[in-house]
Formats: structure tokens, sequence, C-alpha cells
């Protein structure tokens, strides 16, 4: 027990043996096989769609996708002020046979839907912005009977995870009073608050393998306004017991990476092991990392970073947390200037894909087993553009 529609382009049918990936390339997604085997791009089109990308998985194997048409903003303007504006679309998509569907096309009250977690019955939780900052909004696959998880004016809620019953949703609500960590129904009710702090900024809850427990990490966002570093935290889902594993920012949160000609990144969250182990990327002590945050200049591209390749220092490794100890376990020796993170288990727990970027580079994508041995490169990418955001494809069917 630890610490408590239409059609896409047909595919090959690889080996229903086979662990297979995601990834993300040059805006593209592709899959590929836990050994390296079968690379090949994600093809999925309808007119007017600009973008692609999974989005989780259906009840019956297919990839939840998500699509967008052109950007609808102007010039230098706020990210914020105009990603909902652009018309956003949710498909079920067949990886065998190339079937594509298109979902919540009933009732839809706003262009910006974007699928949060799919429940049991039919049903998904879906974020809808018909106004800033926006609500979940609980609905049928197909949209209809839509009811309110969250309110309008909460505050905008995302990071779900469900519960391994299916009976509980764990969210972080960025709202008027920082962003907090909270567990619900699948229907919004019950709510209960884990943890919050006006200090602290907490993301990205998940739950332990029993469901007695909650990862999530926490940022001192006043001194850290990029959200670089963070420490990992847990709490119990009833709200009791919350406390802080690491210290010191011992966390990647805010992952950046590559150079001005080839840049990326995104959010890095704590994961639970099939064992009870929590995995996160850990930042050698002193690291900085090459692209610097300007607080003070307004956000036209969600990234906001200037690159400074001359003062960065340090790396970052793959680690295996035992909540119940404080031990961890290394899993990437890393060292100067190797920065490895985004960090996922295969669905039967023999494995690791994670993501090695070198300072001022783009990652590739690498797998090794649970204790770190046997590391192999799989992907650099498309073009030299790098491989990044791995997710592991649900067993077959």
């Amino acid at each position: 027990m630890v610490l408590g529609g239409g059609c896409a382009v047909k595919a090959p049918t690889p080996p229903r043996s086979k662990q297979r990936l995601f990834f993300t390339s040059k805006g593209r997604t592709f899959v590929i096989g836990a050994d390296g085997s079968e690379l090949r791009p994600l093809e999925v089109e309808w007119p007017g769609q600009v973008t692609w990308q999974p989005a989780g998985f259906l009840e019956d194997g297919r990839v939840l996708m998500l699509s967008m048409e052109a950007r609808r903003d102007g010039p230098g303007r706020p990210f914020d002020e105009f990603y909902h504006q652009t018309p956003t679309h949710v498909w079920a998509h067949d990886l065998d046979t190339g079937s594509l569907e298109e979902l919540a096309t009933r009732d839809r009250v706003a262009a910006f839907y974007a699928p949060q977690l799919v429940l049991a019955g039919g049903r998904i939780l879906m974020q809808v912005i018909p106004k800033r900052p926006g609500q979940i909004l609980n609905m049928n696959l197909d949209g209809s009977d839509a009811q309110e998880f969250t309110g309008l004016e909460e505050g905008l809620p995302y990071g779900m995870s469900l519960s391994p019953d299916g009976t509980r949703v764990a969210f972080h609500l960025a709202g008027p009073h920082g962003y907090q960590i909270w567990t619900s129904d699948t229907r919004g009710r019950d709510r209960v608050l884990v943890a919050a702090d006006p200090e602290m900024l907490f993301f990205g809850p998940t739950w332990s393998p029993d469901g007695r427990w909650l990862a999530y990490q926490g940022c001192r966002f006043r001194t850290d306004p990029g959200h670089d570093w963070a420490d990992v935290c847990v709490g119990r889902p009833e709200g009791k017991d919350h406390r802080q594993l690491t210290q010191g920012g011992a966390m990647w949160f805010g992952a950046t990476y590559g150079n001005p000609a080839n840049r990326g990144g995104g959010s890095n969250v704590p994961v639970w092991t099939r064992d009870g182990r929590i995995l996160f990327p850990r930042r050698i002590p002193g690291s900085r990392v090459a692209w610097e945050y300007q607080a003070g200049r307004p956000d036209t591209d969600h990234f906001n970073r200037d690159f400074k390749l001359s003062e960065a220092r340090g790396g970052t490794q793959i680690c295996a947390l035992d909540p119940a100890s404080g031990g961890v376990q290394v899993l990437t020796a890393g060292g100067e200037g190797v920065w490895d993170f985004r960090c996922t288990e295969s669905p039967d727990g023999a494995l690791v894909a994670f993501c090695r970027a070198r300072t001022g580079e783009v990652p590739e994508l690498r797998v090794m087993a649970r204790d770190g041995s046997g590391m192999r490169s799989l992907s650099r990418g498309t073009d030299g553009a790098g491989a990044d955001h791995p997710r592991w494809i649900p067993g077959r069917m």
C-alpha cells in the first residue's frame, strides 16, 4: 500500500502485441512503436482544419481528437484575448481503419470547445469558452444534454484527472483566489478543497493507483513568475494530509527548450507509477533554463521569453519518488546541459518514455525500463524539429 462522419487516410494495422506512443513534432502528431518501429504520421484531414492533436481515448478505443481552424486574432494581441475565439472541433478517430467522426456538434454554445476528460457511459467533460474564463460542461459525446460542471464566473478549471473507480474528478481551478486543487463527483457536485495557499500555484493533480492520494505540484509564483520550478506535493482527495515532498523548487515545471529558430515547451506534471511511486523531472541544484521569462511584457504567444544561452546551466533528471519513505531513485543520470522531462509510464508499467533536450536544442523521444536500464532513442522528430509530448496508446483492442 502506498502513502495513502468522414474519413481519413487508412493506416496499416500494427501487430496487436506492440506498445505504441503518440508524440508531436513540428505541429504534427506521430505514432511509433515502443521499440522504435513503425513510425508514421497520424494522418487526419478535414476541410478548414489547420491543426490536429490527440486529446484522450474513448471507451471503445478510438482516439479523441481536437482540431482547430485558422486563428482569429490580430497581430500582437495578448494570448488570452484571442485563443478562445478560434473555432475548434472534436472528433473520434480509429487508428486502424482511419474513420473520423465529429462529436459535440449538437447544441453548441461557443466556438471554442476542448475535451478535458472522458467519462463512463458516453459522456465527456468539455471546456467551453463562450466568454472568458470559460467553464466545464458535462455532456453526451454528441454535445447534447450539456450540464454545468463549473460556472462561468468561477475561474478556469483544467488539468483534470479521473479517479481509478471513475466516480471522482480532480482538477486545478485558476480563479480569483489563485490556483487551487479540488475534487468533485463527475457532475461537479460534492466539491472538496484539497490544496490552497495564496502564495502558491497548485497544478496538475493525478490520482494514485489505489485512489487514496493525489499528486500535484506547487509553484511559488511570486518569485518565479515564469513557473520554471515547482515542488511535488500529495494530499488526500477528501481534503486532508496535504504535504510537500520536495523542497526548493526541485521539479522542472514550465519546460522550455530549443532556440529562436526552433523552440517549444509546456508544463510538466508529476505522474504515478503502477507501484505507487511518483515520476518527476528533478532539477540539478543551481540549474537555470536558457529561456528567461519576461514578467513585464505582454504575452502575445503564450511563451513570452528571451533566449539567453550564455546564462543557462545545469539540467534535470528523471527520478522516481517514494511518497511514503521520501526515497528517490534516479532513473536518468543526466548531467550538465542535459534536460530530461515529460516522463510517462507505459500501460503495463514496464517502460518509461521521456524527452531529452540538450541546452539550446530540441528534444528527442527516449524510452527505458522502469528502473532506468535499457535506455534507447526512439525519434528526433521530423526535419530536425524534435519530438515532444509522448502519450502511450492504451493496449490493443
